[in-house]
């Protein structure tokens, strides 16, 4: 309910940088709190790598709204006014937490283990809502990532990686629910590999409809969980082995 609050108010007032700050601290907060040591450390990293990408790009501007920003910095770009290395360390700050938040290799250890929770708790967060934000998050600053080579051969690079990584990694796994995630961390590799290539339409549409369809995934396995109880007996390991 959280997430989808935090996704929900970031959507309606999406023109302010400034809320993007409050919603982002919010939700790695909970999921802060929500994980183990591993995942702890990454949305350590996470709070503080966008907080600083974030401010530094409002000291540059000073403009809170999205437009404004992408406006200056594509000024200042092309007339040569701001230092291209100092616009590719802000923008892979802010990328870094996208990389974070969906799952995206080399930060992706958190995604398996959080579906040791509740399945229709995994079906809303983990398929819909949280891992969805980090994508949301590089959609939504394209217009700033898409001037810059660098960062979209970057946003390229680790959508491939995590694509081959995660269907691997999913080929390997006897649980059905830790196969579902990284699944679902594969399909997030294809939507950040769409929009490394400029394809926002693609990845917004792959982004819709893996979440309704891999929210029935989830809701299914825990639905053969259950069934398969009465074959296996009440034990938690054998039932989720596929």
């Amino acid at each position: 309910m959280i997430f989808s609050l935090d996704f929900s108010i970031q959507q309606i007032n999406g023109s302010s940088i400034y809320q993007y700050v409050w919603s982002w601290t919010i939700n790695n907060d909970f999921s802060f709190e929500l994980g183990y040591f591993m995942d702890s450390l990454t949305s350590i990293m996470s709070i503080l790598i966008t907080t600083i990408g974030i401010f530094v790009l409002i000291y540059s501007d000073g403009s809170f709204k999205f437009q404004d920003l992408f406006e200056i910095f594509n000024n200042l770009i092309y007339n040569n006014k701001v230092h291209f290395l100092f616009v590719t360390l802000c923008a892979s700050l802010l990328y870094a937490d996208a990389v974070a938040k969906s799952a995206q290799f080399p930060l992706h250890v958190w995604l398996p283990d959080a579906m040791e929770g509740h399945t229709p708790i995994s079906a809303l967060i983990h398929a819909a809502t949280m891992v969805a934000i980090g994508i949301f998050l590089v959609a939504r600053l394209l217009p700033f990532f898409i001037v810059i080579p660098y960062i979209m051969n970057l946003i390229s690079l680790i959508g491939i990686i995590t694509i081959l990584l995660g269907a691997t990694l999913a080929l390997a796994q006897k649980d059905i629910k830790r196969r579902l995630a990284y699944s679902t961390m594969s399909q997030l590799g294809h939507m950040m590999l769409a929009l490394g290539m400029g394809s926002y339409r693609f990845a917004l549409f792959h982004l819709i409809t893996h979440a309704y369809s891999k929210a029935l995934l989830l809701l299914a396995s825990g639905l053969i969980i259950h069934s398969m109880e009465a074959i296996v007996g009440y034990s938690l390991e054998k039932s989720q082995n596929m």
